[in-house]
């Protein structure tokens, strides 16, 4: 079954599993893989799971990607001439499963200018010196859609839930799940000794039907209810 997402539906949705991956030791920054997976889908989220163009390539099944392909079209960029052709693409069970598997290719030496990224714009631009688009336009592509959706706020809160941690120290902080409707969205933690529970803004407002907007230079997030 295939689904039609609209931008803000499409990072709601996907957001919990990318921060998910990125706390499991992802390399790619959750905004750049939530602009790699608008960019390479359009929102159109398909029963193979497949989000970010990952070919079949040359590799074998292994704990996340068992083997199932599907065959489409699609373009490529030669010599500056956009080519089309069929390509075979390697198909999931699971959204969770596609970015374990992505993240197995990314650990190659091939794209070590990747995980060694601190920035979206540096990571942005390792994707395509490393191969894995042919587009030259690809590292702007992702950079306007990180952008125009405020996409580094996966990156804060990530990084602030982590910093949180840190500092208050591990034995201090319990990790919590948080629902709202009874559907679980994220993970969050709960500082037993203050009484505070911190939880990633961006996911939850939304969930509430929220706009999230963060302004990195005054370090800045307005919810504006719809």
């Amino acid at each position: 079954m295939t689904q039609q997402l609209t931008k803000q539906a499409f990072f709601a949705f996907l957001s919990s599993t990318v921060v998910k991956v990125r706390k499991e030791g992802s390399p790619l920054l959750p905004s750049v893989r939530l602009a790699q997976n608008w960019l390479e889908t359009g929102g159109k989220i398909h029963e193979w799971n497949n989000l970010g163009g990952y070919k079949v390539g040359s590799g074998s099944p292994n704990a996340f990607w068992k083997g199932r392909t599907v065959c489409t079209s699609t373009w490529e960029v030669y010599n500056g001439t956009r080519v089309a052709q069929k390509a075979d693409w390697r198909a999931y069970d699971s959204i969770y499963d596609f970015y374990k598997d992505q993240d197995l290719l990314f650990a190659k030496s091939r794209y070590d200018r990747v995980r060694s990224a601190k920035t979206p714009e540096q990571q942005t631009m390792a994707l395509y010196a490393c191969g894995y688009a042919t587009d030259p336009d690809y590292a702007a592509k992702l950079m306007s859609i990180i952008r125009t959706n405020d996409l580094t706020a996966f990156d804060v809160i990530e990084m602030e839930l982590d910093d949180v941690q840190e500092e208050r120290g591990e034995e201090e902080m319990e990790p919590i799940t948080v629902y709202v409707n009874g559907k679980k969205i994220d993970d969050g933690l709960y500082d037993d000794s203050k009484g505070i529970t911190y939880v990633p803004v961006r996911t939850l407002a939304e969930a509430l039907g929220a706009k999230v907007q963060w302004n990195g230079q005054e370090k800045r997030v307005d919810l504006t209810k719809k």
